[in-house]
């Protein structure tokens, strides 16, 4: 089992930024596969960004690339998503999930075997 908890969610002006963490926690393991997706209302939840725990590969959504950046601390066993440049269109709870399985990042959300309880991010315009 992986518990996954996100902060860093909340109310921040167009153009400006937010920092989301996701504490990991439990059976974690280097080979894992951290995404970060959003869903806003009425909409499906939607792959943002991944990132390999071990090599620090990492993979965007065409919509947040040159923006978002995803990272992770080992030591912390925390994963970030680095936001920049909001945009109202980016209004949505943002969930971190863990896959264990897979070797390339996903964009199915399927492939992912852990979820965190989400954080709302709201960009105002």
């Amino acid at each position: 089992q992986v518990q996954l908890v996100e902060s860093g969610g909340g109310l921040v002006q167009a153009g400006g930024s937010l920092r989301l963490s996701c504490a990991a926690s439990g059976r974690t393991s280097s080979s894992y596969i951290m995404g970060w997706f959003r869903q806003a209302p009425g909409k499906e939840r939607e792959f943002v960004a991944g990132i390999r725990w071990s090599g620090a590969i990492t993979y965007y959504a065409d919509s947040v690339k040159g923006r978002f950046t995803i990272s992770r601390d080992n030591a912390k066993n925390t994963g970030y998503l680095q936001m920049n440049s909001l945009k109202p269109e980016d209004t949505a709870v943002y969930y971190c999930a863990v896959d264990r399985a897979n070797f390339r990042i996903e964009e199915r959300t399927g492939a992912y075997d852990y979820w965190g309880q989400g954080t709302q991010v709201t960009v105002s315009s």
